[in-house]
Order: structure tokens, then C-alpha cells, then sequence
């Protein structure tokens, strides 16, 4: 008996649905630790690793928040937390030093559902900077509070303070001594277009940051870096500056970015992935180019993480490199640190 014509429609287009179906997948959290010159030949297999399995557990910690129906502020400070405790990122444990020899952090977080945010920015004995840039969202009347004032604040709300000598690294000594000599170097060749508080192009790139979905419909960012090495004349980048390098709106996405600070400041680039997503109408993907392209056409470079209020998510970058991850609703784990899926070679 001949099948009637709609069942046989139906039947044709099965295959094309679930495929469709299997393509679609709805992330929960994105995270970024940083873009900038990353390649394969400078890395061996060992730290690949070692990079992976972070991004891996950081990951694992947010997403375990939202399986259990946790919010997304919770998700975004628990992850950013893991990446600051860890001295493979410029962020907490890992952080770069100034020109001083010091250690100067910086951190945002923003509540996609109420638009709060809270920042703090130049603190040096903060453990967790995420954690302060959240208590200056629920426990003061600000949204960014900096330096001694920062540190003060952070002491009285209760947070854990540490001496200083806790986020030295013998790598980032040994990148600031290098960015000395370079420095040096230059004055001696009376390089006259070198400008005060500059420094080697390498230097302006390494961050950490996370953007997240719950299972309620929030969304929240968050960042924190160390800045650039050798920065000088308490120099800010666009990490704490809401708008620049941190925003969430449940309107449209959740942004988190990473790269040449100065150039995120002046297009204001978080900020305009949302806008380009509200007044536009472009999708996730398209939004995060288009702003990344505003910075590669200004001068800049690096990269940024965003996620719509669909779970879709865009990670692009205009660097050789970016620590990246993401997880989806059902739990499956991507991350990568190349462009195209590249690694490291084994010996």
C-alpha cells in the first residue's frame, strides 16, 4: 500500500532534522585565559598538558554550580577563581610585575539579570580579585573601587589577604627582567618613537575570564588579569572598565575579553557585541567579528569570549593563540589553545 504523500515528506526530511538536532548545542559556560602570541614551537607537550587540565577543571568547577540550578555569578566567580589560583595565567598566582617589581591586579564581574557590576582595580594583597570585584558589587554602593581603598574595602568585607611575595613566579621575574633589558635597550638606540609606558608588543596580552548561562535564563561575565608586564604610572587596562572588557545583559550576551587592553577601552568592545546584537540584529558570532575586526582596524589585537542568552558562543581572536574552553548543557568539554586545533608536537 502506497504511503500517503505528507508521511513520505516526513519520513525524507527525518534524517535531515536529527542531523540538525546533533549540531545544536546549547554552551553553559565559556572561558578564556588569555590570547596573545601562543605557539606550538614556544611550548613543550608537558605544559600543553598542564594548560588543558586547568582549563579542564576550571571548567568542571562552573559547570558543576550550574548543574546543581547554582547562578551564573557563582559559576563566573568559582571558575575565575581556579585560573587565579593557578600560575599558568596572568591572573592572581600567575599575575606579571609592573616596572616597580610589583604585582598590580585587576577584576570585573557583572549580573546579566540586574545589570549591577562591580570592579576593583591596582590591588596587591587581594588572593582573589574576582571576589573582591563581586563584593563591590553586593556590599558597597560602587562599581569600581581602586588601590589602597580597593584593599581596604576588601579587607573589611572579609576576603582572604595575602603578603605580596605570594604571587611571585620565577617566570613572570624573569619576564620583567626581560622587558628591562628590552627597555634598556631601546633608550640606548634612542628609539624616539617609543612613548613612556610602553613596552614590547608581547607584554599587553594575558588575562582570564568566564561568561555563563544557568539553568534560570541568567547571564554573568567576569575578568581578572595581572595587566601587562612592565606597566607603569598605575596603568589600567580594560578589564575592570565595564563596558570595555567586562559586560552581561540577559537582553543579548555575556561578554569576557583579552588582549591589548588600551584598544578594548577605546572601541568598547564588550559593550558593542551587545549593541551590535541588540540594534543590529547580528548573531553572537557575527557581533564578537565585528567588534574584533574595530580592534585589529584601530591597531589592536587579542580576543574574547561571549555567549548569547541561547547558549550560543563565539570565540574569536586575531592572535596566533588563545586559552579557550567551553562546556555545553549536556556536559561535553571543549578546550583548545591554537588556531585551527593545532598542538604541540611530541618528541
Amino acid at each position: 500500500m502506497a504511503l500517503p504523500l505528507r508521511l513520505i515528506l516526513i519520513f525524507s526530511l527525518l534524517p535531515v532534522l536529527v542531523h540538525a538536532q546533533q549540531q545544536i548545542k546549547k554552551y553553559v559556560l565559556v572561558i578564556h585565559g588569555g590570547a596573545g602570541t601562543i605557539e606550538p614551537s614556544r611550548m613543550t607537550p608537558e605544559l600543553e598538558q598542564a594548560y588543558k587540565a586547568k582549563l579542564k577543571e576550571a571548567l568542571t568547577v562552573g559547570y558543576e554550580i550550574i548543574q546543581k540550578d547554582g547562578n551564573a555569578l557563582d559559576a563566573v566567580e568559582k571558575t575565575i577563581q581556579v585560573l587565579e589560583d593557578s600560575p599558568l595565567f596572568n591572573a592572581g598566582k600567575g599575575a606579571v610585575f609592573t616596572h616597580e617589581g610589583k604585582n598590580e591586579l585587576d577584576a570585573a564581574i557583572m549580573d546579566g539579570e540586574s545589570l549591577r557590576a562591580g570592579a576593583v582595580a591596582g590591588v596587591k594583597i587581594v588572593r582573589n580579585p574576582i571576589s573582591a570585584a563581586r563584593a563591590v558589587m553586593e556590599k558597597s554602593e560602587h562599581v569600581l573601587l581602586a588601590r589602597d581603598g580597593a584593599e581596604d574595602f576588601a579587607r573589611q568585607v572579609g576576603l582572604t589577604m595575602v603578603d605580596p611575595s605570594y604571587f611571585y613566579t620565577k617566570e613572570r621575574w624573569d619576564g620583567l627582567q626581560k622587558a628591562l633589558q628590552q627597555e634598556a635597550a631601546q633608550k640606548k638606540a634612542n628609539e624616539t618613537a617609543v612613548k613612556l609606558g610602553g613596552g614590547h608588543h608581547d607584554y599587553k596580552f594575558g588575562t582570564v575570564g568566564c561568561v555563563a548561562l544557568d539553568n534560570q535564563g541568567n547571564l554573568a561575565a567576569g575578568t581578572s588579569t595581572g595587566g601587562m608586564t612592565n606597566k607603569k604610572f598605575g596603568r589600567i587596562g580594560d578589564s575592570p572598565i565595564i563596558g570595555a572588557g567586562t559586560y552581561a545583559n540577559n537582553a543579548s550576551v555575556a561578554v569576557s575579553c583579552t588582549g591589548w587592553g588600551e584598544f578594548y577601552i577605546r572601541n568598547v568592545v564588550a559593550y558593542d557585541v551587545a549593541a551590535l546584537m541588540d540594534y543590529r540584529g547580528l548573531t553572537v558570532e557575527e557581533a564578537a567579528e565585528t567588534a574584533l575586526a574595530k580592534v585589529a582596524k584601530s591597531g589592536g589585537n587579542g580576543g574574547l569570549i561571549a555567549l548569547d542568552k541561547e547558549g550560543n558562543l563565539a570565540m574569536p581572536f586575531n592572535t596566533s593563540g588563545m586559552y579557550r574552553g567551553a562546556i555545553s548543557a549536556e556536559g561535553e568539554l571543549e578546550v583548545a589553545i591554537f588556531k585551527d586545533g593545532g598542538h604541540v608536537p611530541s618528541n
